[in-house]
């Protein structure tokens, strides 16, 4: 089958479609699935640049959301048929076989049934997304209606959908965009006030919005510099919420504000093989696809590529140039 390999670290050269076996089912559990899309996300540009989280010998396949095709099952596997259309967050770490590829074979455990009015491109775009700005916003951040909630770079991947799932919850959404256009955008999508960070201070604006208060929640989906920036968007005993690694960061101004602070990263489930956290990811899923299905959540699709596109991919991700999700379609 073709997939496209991850043949060394460093630059997208390393990215190179080949020739390999195609997947076999090696448990009862299983299911082989034809992919026919799979989503590109700011992990495989790192797993790219500085490795994988194991100890693998290189060459792997990357890609850690798809969508496809059951063509076989193994024998205990019986909530799932040959023709299922599923979405999936699995592999593509650095161990497992990500989807980068034409198919793979998943544990019947890590999939979902896509909504029935989503097309593969769809579906394959949105699991990591899903599940990373549920969790940050409902699991971390304990979101509430009627609360106020700053997410940075509401148009990227994780933020126009984190947009959506805080309407829902009947929040009052500001949101941080590089541009004109992303403002109108996530505008679009629900939020209540935008914040041209290139323009405008944030915190200035933020205080203003908020008569002086702050925000209850910050989902932080930059890193470093916009961690620290948002103590002084906060309430006091509000919280914080970061996908990053925040650095070494002065906390005196967050300690005396009483901040609570968490991290999400949606991965450890499948680095640690966590059996209950997995069922929270496919719970979350499933709630998803009864949202998308009633046409109250919905992904963009920035860009779709052939598999021999996927270095303009990675590119265009490092570059921070997409809204919404490339996809590749298989």
């Amino acid at each position: 089958m073709k997939a496209i390999l991850m043949k060394s670290t460093g630059s997208t050269d390393s990215l190179q479609l080949s020739n390999i076996d195609e997947p076999e089912i090696s448990t009862p559990t299983q299911v082989k699935i034809k992919i026919k899309a799979a989503g590109i996300n700011p992990i495989d540009t790192k797993i790219r640049r500085n490795g994988s989280f194991y100890q693998h010998p290189l060459p792997i396949v990357l890609g850690c959301d798809g969508a496809g095709e059951i063509v076989s099952v193994g024998d205990d596997v019986s909530d799932y048929k040959v023709g299922d259309e599923v979405w999936f967050c699995h592999g593509g770490l650095g161990q497992e076989q990500g989807n980068y590829a034409e198919y793979t074979t998943i544990d019947c455990r890590w999939i979902a049934l896509k909504p029935k009015n989503c097309s593969f491109i769809e579906a394959g775009a949105m699991p990591l997304v899903l599940i990373t700005a549920y969790n940050a916003l409902f699991e971390k951040g304990r979101l509430q209606a009627a609360e106020t909630v700053l997410i940075h770079a509401g148009a990227g991947g994780v933020g126009h959908i984190a947009i959506q799932l805080a309407k829902l919850k009947g929040a009052t959404v500001i949101t941080t965009v590089s541009s004109k256009e992303k403002a109108i955008f996530c505008q679009s999508l629900g939020a209540d006030h935008t914040i041209l960070y290139t323009e405008n201070n944030v915190a200035d604006t933020v205080n203003q919005l908020t008569a002086g208060k702050g925000v209850d929640l910050v989902i932080d989906t930059v890193g470093a510099g916009v961690f620290q920036q948002s103590n002084a968007c906060m309430a006091y005993f509000s919280r914080l919420i970061t996908l990053l690694d925040p650095g070494e960061q002065n906390l005196a101004d967050a300690r005396m504000k009483n901040l609570l602070i968490g991290f999400e990263l949606m991965l450890t489930p499948l680095l640690k093989q966590l059996d209950s956290a997995r069922d929270k990811h496919i719970s979350i899923l499933n709630q998803c696809a009864q949202w998308v299905e009633q046409g109250r959540l919905k992904v963009n699709i920035s860009e779709v590529i052939s598999l021999d596109q996927v270095s303009k991919g990675h590119k265009k991700i490092e570059q921070g140039h997409s809204t919404g999700k490339i996809v590749i379609e298989l």
